[in-house]
């Protein structure tokens, strides 16, 4: 059985707090025994090179940063089904804030 180690970036705020439990709903609703690791201190986040989080790093692979996404976007990215693409932030600066 193949366990993924998905991480979530961030300090603390509210919409980091939001996806660490998105991933837990997704990881739930997927099935199987996948690590959910909630990852706060600054030095850990910026060695992903995450400028704006909340980060979804899914086994090492920075697949979003700076969005909320929901259960199925988080699965989406899970089963590879949007391939290495990133997410990136909803701000409109197209990753470059």
């Amino acid at each position: 059985m193949f366990i993924m180690k998905i991480e979530i970036l961030g300090t603390g705020c509210a919409k980091c707090k939001a996806l660490e439990k998105v991933a837990q709903e997704a990881v739930a609703k997927i099935g199987g025994f996948h690590e959910v690791k909630k990852v706060e201190d600054i030095v850990e986040i910026m060695k992903y090179n995450v400028i704006s989080t909340p980060g979804l790093v899914i086994d090492g692979v920075v697949k979003s940063s700076g969005k909320l996404l929901s259960v199925d976007e988080v699965i989406a990215l899970m089963q590879g089904e949007t391939g290495t693409a990133e997410v990136k932030s909803s701000c409109g600066c197209g990753g470059k804030c």
